[in-house]
């Protein structure tokens, strides 16, 4: 490569081919923290449903587990994906899964570049969270 003298306020080109992820291997487990995420913003969704191993890992490491509940299956060029989740209790269930759906097909291939050809939602149970009122006492 020559020495070239960039001048401040000139931009240089630099080209990358990027055809067919020349010799780069994403892991699945980055897939599946991405689409974690994705899943994570979308509303209606009350937690993921992972197994009991992913449970015990998030109390003895103190870390949220960004991939709990999501299972990934990365080939060369594109990937399938399935998330299980636990929706809240009022929310219309097709409306959610087909908003995941959506947005991790989004996340995965605007950041890795894979073709995401399946994203399937398992929906696995319904948070019934019970508000209960604090009584205070007060002293006679």
């Amino acid at each position: 490569m020559e020495n070239e003298e960039i001048k401040e306020g000139e931009v240089k080109e630099v080209s990358v081919e990027t055809g067919d992820n020349n010799g780069i291997k994403i892991s699945d487990d980055v897939v599946a923290v991405i689409a974690g995420v994705a899943v994570s913003e979308v509303a209606g969704v009350a937690g993921m449903a992972g197994g009991f191993a992913g449970g015990i890992s998030e109390v003895f490491s103190g870390k949220k587990n960004l991939s709990k509940g999501i299972k990934v299956d990365v080939g060369e060029k594109e990937t399938k994906i399935d998330v299980n989740i636990i929706v809240e209790y009022g929310t219309r269930i097709p409306d959610v899964a087909f908003e995941i759906q959506n947005r991790v097909k989004k996340a995965v291939e605007t950041m890795t570049g894979l073709n995401v050809i399946e994203v399937n939602v398992h929906v696995q149970g319904v948070s019934i969270e019970k508000t209960e009122e604090k009584q205070e006492e007060t002293e006679e």
